[in-house]
């Protein structure tokens, strides 16, 4: 588990740079750069922590001493124990975002997506640590609680970019309701995904993350419509 964790933290963080240098207008002052680092090292030590010990075992301070900080700074960056994996679980969602942006007027969702490799096997993918992290959510309130909290707050950032493109509100019906959907789907695929991973069985049908989310996606466009025989 030290080695998967050890391999997010360098996938994170390299996403963590990837999305500044392409969503920050100009460089980030250091001290932004700093906090985010400390979040993501919070983020590793309370899933480590809660992977070892499980949620009600560990204590604030139990994360706060694993990196080296006091409680009362580790609650200047969280505020409670369970919203400390925040981090680790809002990179896919950010990808997605930055997808969206980067979305021509001229293209549909699914081929776009399809151009820009978010369904190639991993374009998407859920790292093992972070899919056990999702798998945790099943059976603990409070990390439940900062999962759906983290698609809210992606809805609201869905929203946004659907309206600029749109040349409309964010608060419009239809945008609202594109953006859930959106993120509806995003969420069930990772569900899925993460279910799968951790399923030494495994199951059928699609999967990666990527053809997860193009079932999701697929269901979207046609699931109002006629049923088939």
């Amino acid at each position: 588990m030290r080695t998967s964790t050890a391999r997010l933290a360098a996938t994170t963080e390299q996403r963590t740079v990837e999305a500044m240098a392409t969503v920050a207008r100009g460089r980030p002052p250091m001290t932004e750069r700093r906090k985010r680092i400390i979040r993501l090292q919070i983020a590793r030590a309370a899933l480590e922590l809660f992977t070892d010990k499980g949620v009600a075992g560990t204590t604030g301070d139990d994360i706060a001493r694993a990196i080296g900080v006091s409680t009362r700074t580790l609650w200047r960056y969280f505020p409670t124990k369970e919203g400390c994996v925040r981090p680790l679980l809002t990179s896919g969602l950010e990808m997605m975002a930055d997808r969206l942006r980067d979305w021509p007027a001229g293209l549909g969702l699914v081929d776009h997506l399809d151009r820009t490799g978010a369904f190639d096997e991993g374009g998407e993918a859920v790292e093992e640590p972070v899919a056990a992290l999702i798998r945790m959510t099943r059976h603990e309130p409070g990390l439940m609680a900062v999962w759906l909290d983290v698609h809210r707050a992606a809805e609201d950032v869905f929203a946004g970019i659907l309206a600029e493109r749109r040349g409309t509100d964010p608060g419009d019906l239809a945008v609202r309701v594109q953006a859930a959907a959106l993120n509806a789907a995003l969420r069930a695929a990772a569900e899925r995904q993460a279910l799968r991973a951790g399923n030494a069985a495994g199951e059928g049908g699609p999967g990666g993350m990527g053809a997860l989310l193009r079932v999701a996606l697929a269901a979207l466009a046609d699931g109002f419509g006629p049923i088939r025989p």
